[in-house]
């Protein structure tokens, strides 16, 4: 079961400064670790495009989810990064829960150097990277996150493991990439032009979900929600779609359908629809 979410490389193109637009980009993350999501894709929206650089919300968000132990060593000084102090910690339990300095516990970590001899340097927030062999069904790369099984910190004893890194990755694709992907599974566009999400519903789009093996849900941006940044009429949307519709999604669907704001943020919008999307039957 895979859990996608789609947001627009304008995502932060109201804030009125990079200290406003970080935070903002924090809640983003926030909403990606709470409700599990596996992959946070920024598409662009270059129409949208605020003040800030282009890169400027993958960025903050690749940072947010990076390991705390790790992101000096993967990040260093970068401008983008200037007040990434004011991001929420996302306390993702492989990096912070009980007894990560335990017998046999698990820690993400970074590689830093590739060797010939079947070796590899790891970053894992110790005091120095420690080489590791890699086991037989492995193939690491510089730069890649791994995840390593400490059994003992003095001596240090530890190996590397075949199990996915916890957290959720951040990567850059065109709305179109990331819908066709083989693990898409329902593709949502939410929007307040969309369906209403009713109680009944709710159980409908959890049987479908689960049939399909997961899902992808889009939001739009600050006063350019999905169907501008589409160039869709909003009453062209709505429901369910036919397979040759240009949108690409399954579903458009209003997960607040009684706002009392006249707008709802992209950051409020992730809470209020991940936690109806992900709720079980």
């Amino acid at each position: 079961m895979t859990t996608s979410v789609l947001v627009p490389s304008s995502l932060a193109r109201e804030a009125e400064d990079r200290r406003e637009a970080t935070r903002k980009l924090g809640y983003v993350a926030r909403a990606a670790a709470v409700y599990r999501v596996d992959r946070l894709t920024v598409y662009p929206d270059p129409d949208g495009a605020g003040k800030w650089e282009d890169g400027f919300v993958e960025t903050v968000l690749r940072y947010a989810a990076t390991p705390p132990h790790l992101r000096k060593e993967m990040w260093g000084k970068r401008d983008e990064l200037e007040y990434v102090g004011v991001l929420p910690p996302l306390r993702v339990r492989s990096q912070t829960g009980s007894g990560s300095e335990g017998s046999g516990s698990l820690r993400q970590g970074i590689v830093t150097e590739v060797g010939a001899d079947g070796r590899v340097r790891v970053n894992c927030g110790m005091q120095h990277p420690i080489s590791l062999p890699v086991p037989a069904a492995m193939d690491v790369e510089q730069g890649e996150r791994v995840t390593v099984r400490v059994s003992s910190r003095r001596p240090v004893r530890a190996k590397l493991v075949d199990a996915p890194t916890t957290g959720f990755d951040v990567v850059a694709a065109d709305l179109d990439a990331a819908l066709s992907r083989d693990d898409a599974g329902l593709t949502i566009a939410s929007s307040r032009y969309g369906e209403p999400v009713t109680s009944t519903r709710l159980g409908q789009l959890a049987e479908r979900r689960d049939a399909e093996g997961g899902m992808t849900v889009a939001f739009g941006a600050p006063e350019r929600g999905l169907p501008s940044i589409l160039d869709v009429a909003p009453d062209a949307v709505g429901g369910d779609q036919t397979s040759d519709e240009p949108e690409g999604f399954d579903l458009w669907l209003n997960t607040v359908p009684n706002q009392g704001s006249e707008v709802v943020r992209t950051e409020e919008a992730l809470f209020a629809s991940l936690t109806c999307l992900t709720l079980t039957e």
